[in-house]
């Protein structure tokens, strides 16, 4: 849904989904985005945002969302999830992008 708003600018039947977890998610990455792009865009050197992979940059956004907004959720559970879903959406070179900059921002982590 994610990479779906990075194509249109929208989600398309956002009111049909049910699931309390991915509105929440859909919802925080939409409020926080400005709060949470330039967290990537810190740590993804010699890259623009804009021109980051759009599969890696929702993972990302998705995870950083995660990272810093839900507690619940332990942030190597945060950052395996996200290589995995980069393994299978994202290109060859993915997975190791999104882990070195989710792990910089675990590292490095600082409030925004």
């Amino acid at each position: 849904m994610l990479f779906q708003r990075d194509f249109s600018g929208q989600i398309d039947e956002l009111e049909l989904i049910t699931d309390a977890y991915v509105l929440d998610v859909l919802r925080g990455i939409e409020a926080h985005q400005s709060e949470i792009d330039p967290v990537i865009q810190e740590r993804a050197e010699g890259w623009h945002i804009s021109r980051l992979h759009s599969v890696d940059r929702s993972l990302l956004r998705l995870a950083i969302y995660e990272l810093y907004y839900r507690k619940d959720i332990p942030p190597e559970v945060v950052i395996n999830e996200a290589v995995e879903l980069a393994k299978r959406y994202g290109t060859e070179k993915s997975p190791a992008f999104v882990n070195a900059i989710l792990d910089r921002v675990l590292k490095e982590k600082v409030s925004i």
